[in-house]
């Protein structure tokens, strides 16, 4: 069954939902984990350079926590732990998508 939305419902629902993305770089590492990639640590290092390693932790604790990234941890010596996006994050691609074609229609309306 579909959820009814009233103006008020939709508000709070997009707050609670802009709630887990809250932050600069959330939205830059789900981008680097979209379709199924499966990153190290210090894969998504090189692939944020301006991201501190302590930003990058806390990042990725706390996506972890929310349920959108996994993390991965390998029984070997030294560690080996990767990252990726669970199915409810990966959910997200066609929304981010969806944003990323609304902000270009903005700079080609700007020209």
């Amino acid at each position: 069954m579909e959820k009814k939305w009233t103006p008020i419902t939709a508000a709070e629902g997009v707050e609670q939902a802009l709630k887990i993305f809250d932050g600069k770089w959330k939205l830059v590492i789900m981008f680097h984990l979209f379709g199924g990639q499966v990153l190290r640590f210090s894969e998504l290092e090189k692939a944020i350079p301006t991201i501190t390693q302590k930003m990058l932790i806390q990042q990725l604790r706390q996506m972890e926590v929310d349920g959108v990234v996994r993390r991965i941890v390998h029984a070997q010596v030294p560690p080996k732990v990767e990252y990726a996006l669970t199915d409810w994050g990966q959910a997200l691609c066609p929304a981010l998508d969806a944003l990323l074609k609304w902000a270009d229609l903005r700079e080609n309306h700007d020209k």
